[in-house]
């Protein structure tokens, strides 16, 4: 007790000291890791370790409580809640830079990475220190089991936390070794601020990560110690077999194109092989664990198969107990091959296999996805990503993004940096092309990439008055750089088995036989005839129950998230409720002509959003609101995602999805500019002429005919009742203005359109001056404009998060988003109204009971079962995890958003804009308004009309096709209401 009091005394008193500690100007956000390196590259590497006290914090914002004791040890640890922050004081005896290590415990949250954000004395040291990753350990829960068809189940993922110590590293992979912080001498503050997920810290130390020795020095080392050589001793382990792994998404999966994988079906599934292009992200690892019959020198071989990545190779770092055995195994290599290699470790590097020690029992094997020497490639080829986008950027700044082609814009002379700046990317291309072919071994599509990328830039530099005829293609290139970076980090993997075996073992045959093969091949086309592919799972038949009819439910999806589907009605809802589930993959375009004709389904999910109410015209679903239940059912979800899935006050569908807009904007670019993100559409009108001024814009969606008709919207809507808005995305941008000015898009009960009011017409006018006035762009791609810098602020939909975090890695920490801009009310407050529910078209958004159900209660408890919070956060991570991280489901869930793997701070900010979340309601005709809005626009903007009386003519078309569409289904029509009154 009297150490502690005298430690934080001694605290107290050093912390004006701090003003005599080393410091660097540069901002800390500025910088990646190469620069911050840069900077201290002659700095010692003290040879000390120095423990941080964890328990003795100085400060804390986040929820903290110190346990005795968590995971089998007992000790003194710190548990720190998600959001907030922890400090603690740390005296270094000697400047110098140091690698920070952390024992921890991944306790219970949800179940997403663990991420925090470490700062030095309040600042952040570079970028990446922004995302330090922990991974959780997972495992399978129970066996591999079998359906009623013969098919093999995947046993669920699930949590298996045990003590890790890790050393605070690059998670994108781009530098093998840990990172190391510059710390001055003294009393320095350290401080981990929550981003995701809470955590348990055994241990915080500053320290140097000892490099394996190599192999030639551990070989000596056993020789010193006298290990014997083993003889006659084989252990196979199957790879699906895996003890833990650091991701849900490493689960057994079926490879049936080959004759040697084990198990193996022709037609039949069986889980025979886990990784894949699943096993692709540097950090990712899979453990197994391995009975060793006696002590003694092994040799490792694995069956694997890597036939993804045809002009590189895979990496992956060899740990043996939690320890690389020597330096040789941090970066074994796996060829491209369409057909599974034994691949005996040591013998391709060597000519003769690595020897390793296991000491007799229970041994774990791991290996992790690193990037190996393609990771210096990599940190290169993304520097000169950025100086590519940065010098875009510079000559947009002159010419615009659609520059006159045949105007000299002088740009050897306004810009001559950027132009010499051309020839050096060239040749660190030129140098980055030959430095991959020579690590490769190929000349692939990749190559051949950064050659033709190299060729232009030096051809730019040398001709630049060509550069405004060529900058389309410049700007393409620099996307396609930008994928393939993507690309090549990608390490895929697939194992079929691992072999720890004496030397004197012969190892088995990898590949089939011409016999094997053909044989193979007659058997699967054989099966072809009798397998129906479109049943997903067990299919159970009422005789075999008691003449009980199990529920027929079609699904539209891929098999993989039908099949996870599966098993959750399998392994919860059949299993809590008795009712059995016949699960069809089917696409929803043949829903309403099934159902017409007497052979749809009982339940259907993933229903387009305008399909409900066409359906509920034709008396085709059930009104769910009379079933009980209903109102708790209901409070699932926010108020707005049921408005489109309403009519007359029965609700004929539940939500499963809702998306809504929000603003993204490029911190780095509006900081640079000193611009302010705009809270209202006033602060949007002046900003707009400032980034113009720079040859940058603003981006609000407008439709783009091109992907309407590449889509379903209009088609067969003549014989529906109503369509939905999401092949009209104009219409987000309308219905903004107009939610924000207190407007509604139709009159009660959806019997006209409300378009001619005085409030859509002035929303109609602020909308459309924004194009005819302030020129906004009106068909761009977001996500490479938003890379680019060319529009570094714009309205997209929130899921557009996901995209950018895999698709531009390269502006990682350089964007942000937050709410859509208002208008400022009379009370001073602002409106962030946006409507809601208008999903993509390729999206599922609800789930419906066909009126033709034969167990409409059983119908009704699964729709109550797949909407609960439980059921969607489940299948939430199991998309994520099939699909990673791009494929976040947009859940219309709100327990189950709460708890999808967002940082804290993007959860506040989604559902901050989701409570101005408003419905678009469906209605008899309603596809014509997303038509001719669109129809409005352009002949307003394109051809100069009048706003009004170009709105109002419209607004009469519409109506009229409400009138027709509402006497068809025998609905009163305005002329009819009018009479009346």
């Amino acid at each position: 007790m009297k150490r502690d009091v005298l430690l934080k005394l001694l605290i107290l008193l050093a912390v004006p000291c701090l003003l005599l500690l080393e410091t660097h100007s540069v901002r800390a956000r500025d910088i990646d890791y190469a620069t911050y390196l840069r900077l201290y590259e002659n700095t010692l590497r003290p040879d000390v370790t120095i423990d941080v006290p964890i328990t003795q914090y100085s400060s804390a914002t986040a929820e903290v409580e110190v346990v005795h004791e968590a995971g089998g040890r007992s000790g003194e640890f710190l548990k720190i809640g998600e959001a907030g922050s922890v400090g603690w004081w740390v005296f270094v005896p000697e400047a110098g830079l140091y690698n920070i290590a952390m024992d921890y415990y991944p306790i219970e949250g949800r179940k997403s990475e663990i991420q925090r954000e470490l700062r030095i004395n309040g600042e952040l040291p570079f970028l990446g220190a922004k995302f330090l990753t922990f991974f959780r350990v997972w495992a399978d829960e129970g066996e591999i089991r079998v359906d009623n068809r013969g098919n093999e189940l995947r046993a669920r993922q699930t949590e298996a936390p045990r003590w890790q110590t890790v050393f605070f590293s690059d998670d994108m992979g781009y530098y093998m070794e840990p990172y190391l912080f510059y710390f001055g001498a003294g009393w320095n503050k350290v401080e981990l601020v929550g981003r995701r997920e809470p955590l348990l810290i055994g241990g915080l130390r500053l320290t140097q990560a000892k490099a394996p020795l190599s192999y030639e020095m551990v070989q000596q080392s056993y020789s010193e110690l006298e290990l014997r050589v083993t003889t006659g001793r084989f252990v196979k382990v199957q790879g699906e077999h895996a003890a833990f792994k650091s991701d849900s998404t490493l689960y057994p999966i079926f490879d049936k194109g080959d004759r040697t994988v084990e198990p193996y079906h022709p037609a039949l599934i069986r889980l025979n092989t886990i990784g894949g292009w699943r096993w692709s992200t540097p950090g990712q690892w899979i453990s197994w664990e391995v009975d060793i019959p006696e002590d003694g020198l092994y040799i490792i071989a694995l069956k694997s198969k890597q036939d993804q990545n045809r002009a590189a190779y895979s990496s992956r770092r060899l740990y043996i107990n939690g320890t690389v055995p020597f330096a040789e195994v941090e970066a074994i290599k796996f060829a491209y091959s369409n057909q599974y290699q034994m691949r005996v470790l040591g013998l391709e590097e060597q000519g003769e296999p690595y020897l390793f020690y296991f000491q007799k029992g229970t041994n774990e094997i791991k290996l992790e996805v690193v990037l190996g020497d393609i990771a210096e490639l990599l940190v290169e080829a993304e520097d000169c990503l950025f100086e590519l986008n940065e010098m875009y950027r510079k000559i947009v700044m002159i010419t615009s993004p659609t520059p006159d082609p045949w105007r000299d814009y002088q740009l050897e002379r306004r810009i001559p940096g950027v132009i010499s700046n051309l020839s050096i990317q060239g040749d660190r291309l030129d140098a980055l092309a030959q430095a991959l072919e020579d690590a490769t071994g190929q000349r692939g599509g990749n190559v051949a990439l950064l050659r033709d990328l190299a060729r232009q830039l030096k051809d730019m530099a040398a001709r630049p008055a060509t550069i405004p005829k060529r900058l389309e293609a410049y700007r393409d290139n620099i996307a396609s750089l930008g994928t393939w970076i993507m690309d090549t980090s990608d390490q895929p993997l697939q194992i079929d088995y691992l072999i720890v075996a004496s030397p004197d073992q012969t190892l088995p045959r990898a590949q089939p036989t011409i016999a094997e093969t053909v044989v193979h091949e007659i058997k699967a086309f054989a099966a072809s005839f009798s397998t129906d592919y479109e049943l997903v799972g067990d299919v159970h038949d009422p005789e075999e129950y008691g003449g009980r009819q199990p529920l027929t439910v079609w699904v539209s999806s891929g098999r993989d998230q039908a099949t996870a589907v599966k098993e959750m009605i399998e392994d919860t809802f059949t299993a809590e409720t008795g009712i059995l589930v016949n699960l069809q993959l089917v696409n929803m375009g043949t829903l309403l002509p099934a159902t017409l004709a007497g052979m749809g389904p009982d339940v259907a999910l993933g229903v387009p959003i305008s399909d409900p109410i066409n359906f509920a015209l034709r008396n085709a679903v059930e009104d769910l609101s009379k079933y009980p239940g209903f109102e708790d059912v209901r409070s699932r979800f926010m108020s707005s995602a049921l408005v489109p899935l309403t009519f007359r006050d029965a609700v004929y569908a539940l939500p499963e999805q809702q998306t809504f807009p929000v603003m993204f904007y490029r911190t780095d670019i509006l900081a640079e500019k000193g611009l302010a993100v705009p809270q209202t559409w006033n602060d949007v009108a002046r900003l707009i002429p400032d980034l113009q001024k720079e040859h940058m814009n603003f981006g609000l969606p407008i439709s783009d005919p091109r992907a309407r008709q590449a889509g379903s919207g209009d088609i067969g809507v003549a014989t529906s009742g109503a369509g939905s808005l999401a092949a009209h995305q104009g219409v987000v941008s309308f219905l903004t203005f107009l939610y924000q000015k207190g407007g509604e898009l139709y009159l009660e009960d959806g019997i006209a359109t409300n378009l001619d009011s005085e409030i859509a017409v002035e929303a109609f006018r602020e909308w459309t001056d924004l194009y005819e006035l302030y020129n906004l762009p009106q068909q761009y791609d977001a996500v490479n404009r938003f890379r680019t810098g060319d529009i570094p602020i714009l309205i997209a939909s929130y899921t557009m998060c996901n995209q950018l975090s895999v698709a531009a890695p390269e502006i990682r920490g350089r964007w942000d988003f937050t709410l859509v801009p208002g208008t400022r009310r009379e009370d001073g407050t602002i409106d962030r109204s946006v409507p809601g529910g208008i999903v993509d078209m390729s999206s599922g958004a609800a789930a419906i009971i066909l009126s033709s159900a034969k167990n409409k209660e059983d119908a009704w408890e699964f729709l109550k079962w797949w909407t609960s919070a439980e059921t969607q956060l489940r299948y939430g991570r199991e998309l994520e995890s099939l699909l990673g991280p791009a494929a976040r489901y947009p859940t219309a869930n709100v327990e189950a958003m709460s708890n999808l793997p967002w940082t804290v701070e993007e959860l506040d900010k989604l559902f901050q804009q989701w409570s101005y979340v408003r419905g678009v309601p469906e209605v008899p005709g309603g596809y014509m308004v997303g038509r001719h809005l669109d129809n409005a626009f352009r002949k307003v903007v394109l051809h100069k009309a009048e706003p009004r009386k170009t709105l109002l003519d419209y607004a009469r078309v519409v109506n009229e096709e409400i009138t027709v569409k509402r006497r068809e289904f025998g609905l009163e029509t305005m002329a009819e209401r009018k009479d009346s009154q």
